[in-house]
């Protein structure tokens, strides 16, 4: 029996309600007023309704907005915010499908456009780039892209539907290497996790991550004209029962309060 979208978006709520921290009901006012990631333009404590919030964000936002989320929380009291974190391809398929949540932020424009219907407008909040993470100490002295291409090196990627994959994929085509990944893991963080464990020798991270594991592992830095940039976008999720405080977030994200911890964190200016 085939479903109508309906349908659909109503089944995939339910099979993924287990899987996040219920969302407090809480009332939203005109949704049609607040559906745009900036129709809260102050996100001060008095702007901003209490709610339970769940934000869907990049794996690579994983250290930086538990910080955020605390400060967030401790200026708004009232809310509270759950973070799921993974892959950004995995975060639009859990809002494509229904997810109940309030709050995307994904780690390319690519993957939040897939999902526009279902977001407010954009915000970005963030960028950063990539360096190559090596063992502590770089035992196999890996010292540029070009290293990378060495079969003696065990190499790990993100897979290429992930925004650092492509990343990864879009600078290693621009130098004309070819790399032979030991294994292509679905986010960022399981890069690095391969790294600080010792199951593989070198991955391409972004330098956030590297900086959050810099007792495990060293950052390779790779120039400017090898490099890619991400881009951090921000959006209220249209089906959110919290939109006022989803909007008040989004906007939090890019006051200079959130942009502090952002940058403190090593991320770079919008």
């Amino acid at each position: 029996m085939s479903l109508t979208p309906s349908g659909r978006r109503t089944a995939a709520a339910a099979l993924t309600a287990a899987l996040l921290v219920p969302l407090a009901a809480c009332s939203s006012g005109d949704d049609t007023k607040k559906d745009t990631a900036g129709s809260t333009a102050s996100g001060t404590a008095s702007a901003a309704p209490k709610a339970n919030l769940t934000v869907l964000a990049a794996a690579s936002l994983t250290d930086v907005f538990k910080t955020a989320g605390a400060a967030y929380e401790k200026s708004h009291p009232g809310t509270k915010i759950t973070f799921s974190f993974a892959g950004s391809q995995e975060l639009v398929a859990q809002v494509s499908q229904g997810a109940p949540a309030d709050v995307l932020v994904t780690a390319d424009t690519k993957s939040m456009d897939k999902v526009k219907a279902d977001t407010g407008t954009p915000a970005i909040i963030a960028k950063n780039r990539l360096v190559i993470a090596t063992g502590e100490g770089n035992p196999f002295k890996v010292d540029d892209l070009k290293d990378l291409a060495d079969t003696k090196v065990k190499v790990v990627l993100a897979a290429p539907e992930v925004p650092a994959g492509k990343y990864s994929e879009q600078i290693l085509d621009k130098q004309g290497i070819t790399v032979k990944p030991v294994s292509q893991e679905p986010n960022v963080r399981a890069v690095l996790s391969k790294v600080e464990l010792g199951e593989a020798d070198a991955g391409l991270v972004y330098r956030t991550d590297a900086e959050s594991a810099k007792d495990k592992v060293d950052a390779v830095e790779i120039p400017d004209d090898q490099n890619a940039i991400a881009t951090y976008p921000a959006a209220t999720i249209k089906d959110s029962k919290n939109a006022e405080a989803a909007a008040a977030f989004v906007a939090w994200l890019s006051s200079p309060e959130g942009q502090k911890i952002l940058q403190d964190a090593g991320f770079q200016k919008p």
